[in-house]
């Protein structure tokens, strides 16, 4: 296998590696397994001990097994590198940056986890790494290990302020514990655990209207709402000016504002954050994926000194015991440092507006009516097609071409990439002449089988 060649990223230049071959498993034969071995034997441990369906989705992916990664790149045990512009939004500075592996590994072999009884220093340096890069006023922070803890948090602070009423849009994306998923805007997840948190209301996304005469009607001061800048599963919504008309109507009614930046957040969208392209500032921000650095799990919730006030003054009112472990801080810390110090965030606006076009002009020019519409902001970018059997089909043309790239978990049809703002002018070329064939492959296939079912039968003489 050929490497992708070096890649700079600031004053280091890391070099990809070929990724070793993995031995066998205690048990298993004392030979080095094959690819093919080495695929079957996962696979069957995934059908056994996580999930049936799982695996067989990873077999329609062609089996592929990660063995490593490196930047904007993934290896496979069959000896592939694959482009990564996937990853549901997490890597936004590549896979194992160094910094954020330096900063790791420095923590794990002093202090990773914390008494929770003493003060601790990573999580207050953590914290006002945060702090310093969000919104005005937003200083106080609660650290958790997903999205969906950040949410749960939220919507706990925000009970403690009487808000017994949480405003929602259908298509939302929050997370798939029970209050998170009770925000949640997709029927699908829901409906085997109803009932769910009561006193959620979920209206049309980008619908402002809808939201201020919601507000208008229930009790001053009863409701929070829960919102996302862009509706990334939904597949790339980014209405222009919905923000700043629900934070307008959160005020004039007393609603808490609770953003949801989980993915759009840290630079995704080309901006700090989707709150900034609107100069909207929430009564509580979330956030993660990115701020894990693409190494440790970590989330937060921030808040105002006034909201946070009841998880301020009571230090055991909403605990985690894994909340601000030492070993997360310094992943988010060293995060937070890399995208500031390395302009992460106009290297995402300056790669997006080079993207967004073109692969709306690819998508155009080689899938004509199959397309709907190419959308996005920053190096978020959907590709909606005309139903979802073509996205699935567009999806496993890229994989096996060596780019990977994901559906949108509440809008099939919609195809998204989530590239690294890392990628260099080659990897770019790569993504684009990627797109392209898959897109060609795609349409030539559909275009073959309409001829199939167009011809006439014969008819025995």
């Amino acid at each position: 296998m050929t490497s992708p060649p070096a890649r700079t990223r600031g004053h280091t230049t890391t070099s990809v590696p070929v990724p070793e071959r993995r031995h066998a498993p205690p048990g298993a034969t004392a030979h080095d397994p094959s690819p093919e071995e080495t695929k079957a034997a996962v696979t069957a441990r995934y059908r056994a001990h996580l999930s049936p369906a799982r695996a067989t989705l990873g077999e329609l992916f062609g089996g592929l097994v990660e063995s490593g990664s490196s930047g904007a790149w993934v290896f496979t045990t069959d000896g592939r590198a694959l482009l990564n512009c996937g990853g549901y939004g997490v890597l936004l500075m590549g896979a194992r940056h160094p910094r954020v592996v330096r900063a790791v590994t420095e923590q794990i072999a002093t202090h990773p986890v914390a008494t929770r009884m003493l003060l601790e220093p990573r999580a207050g340096a953590a914290a006002e790494a945060l702090a310093a890069v969000t919104p005005p006023g937003l200083d106080h922070v609660h650290f958790a290990g997903s999205g969906a803890e950040a949410v749960e948090a939220a919507l706990k602070l925000a009970r403690c302020h009487g808000r017994t009423t949480v405003v929602a849009a259908h298509g939302g994306y929050h997370g798939k514990t029970m209050g998170a998923l009770s925000a949640t805007g997709n029927p699908m997840y829901r409906g085997p655990f109803l009932p769910l948190l009561p006193g959620v209301r979920h209206l049309p996304y980008g619908d402002a209207a809808a939201l201020e005469q919601e507000l208008a009607q229930g009790p001053a001061d009863s409701a929070c709402v829960i919102v996302e800048p862009v509706q990334a599963e939904a597949g790339v919504l980014p209405p222009p000016g919905y923000l700043s008309e629900v934070a307008a109507s959160c005020r004039a009614h007393g609603a808490l504002l609770i953003l949801d930046e989980v993915q759009t957040g840290l630079g995704r969208l080309g901006s700090w954050w989707g709150a900034d392209r609107e100069a909207v500032v929430p009564d509580m921000l979330l956030v993660g994926k990115a701020l894990s650095g693409g190494v440790i799990p970590v989330s937060a919730m921030v808040a105002s000194r006034e909201v946070f006030q009841p998880f301020g003054s009571d230090p055991f009112v909403h605990t985690s015991t894994f909340s601000a472990a030492p070993v997360a801080m310094a992943a988010a810390e060293a995060a937070i440092a890399c995208i500031r110090e390395e302009g992460l965030v106009a290297r995402a606006k300056a790669l997006g507006s080079h993207l967004l076009p073109r692969i709306r002009q690819i998508a155009a020019e080689c899938l004509g009516d199959l397309l709907v519409e190419v959308r996005g902001a920053g190096l978020l970018i959907g590709v909606e097609l005309a139903e979802p059997g073509l996205t699935a089909e567009l999806l496993l043309e890229l994989i096996s071409r060596g780019v990977i790239a994901n559906h949108s978990l509440n809008s099939h049809a919609v195809l998204r990439f989530t590239p690294p703002a890392v990628l260099t002018d080659r990897d770019v070329d790569i993504l684009l002449t990627t797109f392209e064939q898959a897109c060609t492959a795609l349409s030539e296939s559909r275009r073959n089988a309409w001829k199939e079912e167009s011809r006439p039968c014969a008819v025995p003489s």
